[in-house]
Order: structure tokens, then sequence, then C-alpha cells
């Protein structure tokens, strides 16, 4: 199974906001810069996160984007979906048979690995990453 690098950049985006500038606005050059990545594709991944709700976006010369007072309660889930959405990893069973016992324990294991993510805050990871980044 894999997540895009869409995913994979908005965790790390997150994770960079909470350790870094939990409280302060960044400018999507300064952002992008540390990411390695291009100012538009960073954007992109930006306004995922704004439309989720994660982070808010202020336009103008002192402009940027900023965590969300609730941040803390952001987990990893949610990072996954505001880029992923919510489709299943896993596409079903041939013939579409309700019944079918490949499709039930793979939508089982997606499930406890969603409660898994679901469970992991960026906050506690960027507690345990200070100074590792």
């Amino acid at each position: 199974m894999k997540y895009s690098k869409a995913t994979n950049y908005a965790l790390h985006i997150m994770l960079d906001f909470a350790v870094n500038f939990p409280n302060q606005r960044v400018g999507v050059q300064q952002l992008a810069e540390q990411q390695g990545l291009s100012p538009t594709y960073l954007s992109k991944i930006l306004m995922n996160l704004v439309k989720a709700g994660m982070i808010e976006s202020t336009s103008g010369a002192n402009g940027g984007y900023k965590l969300k007072p609730e941040w803390k309660n952001i987990s990893f889930l949610d990072v996954i979906r505001a880029i992923e959405g919510t489709t299943s990893l896993y596409s079903g069973c041939m013939n579409n048979d309700p019944g079918c016992l490949i499709q039930k324990t793979m939508f089982s294991a997606e499930k406890k690995m969603e409660e898994e993510l679901g469970y992991q805050k960026i906050s506690e990871i960027a507690n345990r990453s200070a100074g590792v980044l």
C-alpha cells in the first residue's frame, strides 16, 4: 500500500508547523524552501489543509499560513484524509460478492490501520521530535 507524495509532504508540513511555527504565520516561499518543493505544488497541498480546517491562510504582505488554534487535536488520519479523501484502499472483491471473505478481511485490517492513524496526533509526534528535525 502506498500513499501519494502529496500526503507524505502534507504530514511533514504539518509536523514542521507544529515544531517550528506553532503560533506564527509562515509564507509559502519559506515553507517551499524548507520542504524542497515548488511553491506552486506546495500551495495545492496547503489549500487542501486549509479546506480541511487544519491551517488558515491570510493574504497580503504579512500573510501566510498558520496552524488553527485546535491543531493539537489533528491526527495523522485527518491529514491523510485531507489529501487522499476517504476512499478505501481496497477496491473490493471480484464478482461484487457481498459475502466475500477477502473483502471483509481487507476492510477489517484497513479499519485497524485507520484507528491507529487516528490515535497518532501530530502534536505528540512534534513533542517527540523536538530537536530532531
